[in-house]
């Protein structure tokens, strides 16, 4: 864990890629393979699940600090982070250093501490912070809540790799998919096998390709040459994914690289049927029968967070897989073959239903037509490939714009709304407030005097009743954190300080004064919600400083969205 820590140190003390790099090889090359294994894991985005009730962990924090808890909750806010909280307040430790490795610390204390009594999990916390120092803690809380994060990305790790071991950065990218699913604990055989140069690319019968991303398209198509060479699909709102049929069974992995077996059975039962030696690439989608396209996101949603699937929820979402490129066939990977040549394989394997289909448009302007109609068809715009275009690995764009996947997407729907609720951000943003909740109006206001009269009755902590459906009230319908400059945060982080009116622990009330148009790429309806709508990827687009708040939309501006 020492050392763990020291390379968490070393790799949030710069932004120097250099010198992460630098920091990941001196690790990599010294460090035992299980805690190696491990290190892997955490560090290529592998989420650790919370073994310890945020509840528990301040408990035991306070104890050991001897101090009461509001005054733990004023740190909290001072600092905006849990685990640098604790490390913060913690005393100093008392024993001799703890010298066990990362996978001791992880398989023998962290794992078994999920489940097991409070009062027993906040013995075994103080033996473990009294051995550690506070970096030390730091990384400890982050482990055991769930909440570990690090300045790299997975590329980086697949260079350090490279480096440690002498093999191709490509061919460990592709024998990493799969690394960071929670079902499959890493071990030091499995590390070993990784950097081993007889392993196979694929050193699990299951384990998907590199997905290859798409990049926006900000520019205008016809920049990118002849329509003729590109291959236009439309772009689908579902869960990119990899069905992967080989050695008599099948396996489908998200794009986050997680397995989602038993998930989709409609979809295993299909792949069944597929040639053993065949991996494709494509969307998960909920289409019925005889619909001419999918049904929304949010019934897909419904799947995604369900543990157990009754015959009622599989009737009313039913799942298929829409393909749209053969990563391998036969046993033998065709990534490398032109983006034509692999679409037309694709078509000869599977029927047509089966296939995304392509879009006609023998010029720009007959697809930019073409693309117009997307929202009434349910998806989210174009995909464009190029004809001669390789299947690449993340967002590689080697060969100039031709060897890159387009999404060419509508723009976004958008609403007006009112900032009502803001909590502080994390990391570098952690003293600032980012983190925004936005209100509708119940109905249109009649003027700027009865807005300002809800304003002023909520500054009272006198809102209109719920349950009075004439009553004027701001009605909240989606949460953003992205979008603006730190300029532009940093100014609505100095209105928010100013018109706070309530606290409920890291969350503040604000004085309703702030108009901002949001956009998001779909909406629906949720009963989950109190405004009996729910937005996907809500985002905020600008302050509208020349909006007065009796303008905002109301919860009818967004159901007519929804039509």
């Amino acid at each position: 864990m020492r050392r763990f820590a020291q390379l968490y140190q070393a790799l949030d003390a710069s932004t120097a890629t250099g010198d992460k790099l630098a920091a990941l090889q001196a690790y990599l090359a010294d460090a035992p393979a299980e805690d190696a294994a491990w290190a892997v894991v955490f560090l290529a985005g592998g989420k650790p699940r919370q073994v310890v009730p945020t509840a528990v962990l301040r408990e035991t924090a306070c104890a050991m600090a001897g101090i009461d808890d509001w005054l733990f909750e004023a740190c909290y806010q001072a600092v905006g982070d849990l685990a640098e909280t604790i490390a913060h307040v913690l005393p100093p430790a008392s024993g001799p250093a703890d010298d066990a490795g990362l996978a001791e610390w992880v398989e023998q204390r962290l794992l078994p501490l999920r489940g097991l009594p409070p009062a027993e999990q906040a013995a075994r916390l103080r033996q473990a912070w009294g051995g550690l120092d506070a970096t030390g803690r730091f990384l400890l809380v982050k482990l055991i809540g769930g909440g570990f994060r690090v300045g790299v990305s997975k590329l980086l790790v697949t260079r350090a790799l490279a480096a440690v071991s002498g093999l191709d950065a490509g061919l460990l990218a592709q024998r990493l998919m799969g690394w960071t699913d929670a079902k499959r604990a890493p071990t030091a055989e499995r590390y070993r096998a990784l950097l081993d140069p007889a392993t196979a690319p694929q050193a699990e019968a299951g384990q998907p390709y590199p997905f290859f991303l798409a990049h926006a398209l900000q520019a205008e198509p016809p920049t990118l040459g002849d329509a003729a060479e590109w291959i236009a699909e439309w772009k689908y709102d579902g869960i990119r994914a990899q069905v992967v049929r080989r050695a008599g069974r099948c396996w489908i992995w998200s794009r986050g690289e997680e397995l989602m077996d038993g998930r989709f059975p409609e979809v295993e039962a299909w792949a069944q049927a597929l040639p053993d030696g065949t991996v494709l690439d494509g969307e998960l989608l909920v289409w019925h029968d005889g619909a001419a396209g999918p049904a929304p996101f949010n019934l897909l949603q419904q799947r995604i967070a369900r543990k157990t699937l009754p015959k009622a929820l599989l009737a009313k979402a039913p799942v298929r897989f829409l393909a749209y490129d053969l990563l391998e066939c036969d046993g033998q990977d065709c990534r490398g073959e032109p983006q034509h040549a692999r679409r037309a394989r694709l078509e000869a394997l599977l029927p047509p239903h089966d296939v995304s289909p392509r879009v006609a448009g023998a010029d720009w302007p007959a697809l930019a037509a073409a693309r117009a109609g997307s929202r009434v068809r349910g998806v989210e715009g174009l995909m464009l490939k190029h004809r001669e275009a390789r299947y690449g690995q993340g967002r590689t764009r080697a060969d100039g714009p031709t060897s890159a996947w387009w999404k060419w997407k509508v723009d976004p729907l958008t609403a007006d709304a009112v900032l009502v609720y803001a909590q502080a951000g994390h990391g570098r943003r952690a003293s600032v407030y980012t983190d925004y909740t936005f209100a509708v109006w119940s109905r249109p206001p009649h003027d700027a005097a009865e807005a300002q009269a809800v304003v002023e009755a909520i500054a009272r902590r006198e809102p209109a009743p719920r349950d009075d459906p004439q009553a004027l009230q701001l009605v909240p319908f989606a949460k953003a954190y992205s979008g603006l400059t730190d300029a532009e945060f940093a100014a609505v982080d100095k209105v928010i300080r100013a018109t706070t009116l309530e606290k409920f622990g890291p969350v503040r009330s604000v004085r309703p004064t702030l108009v901002f148009e949001l956009g998001f790429e779909g909406i629906g309806p949720s009963p989950r919600h109190r405004s009996g709508i729910a937005v996907r990827f809500p985002r905020m687009l600008r302050l509208r400083h020349d909006k007065p708040l009796h303008e905002a939309d109301t919860l009818a501006t967004l159901q007519a969205l929804m039509r």
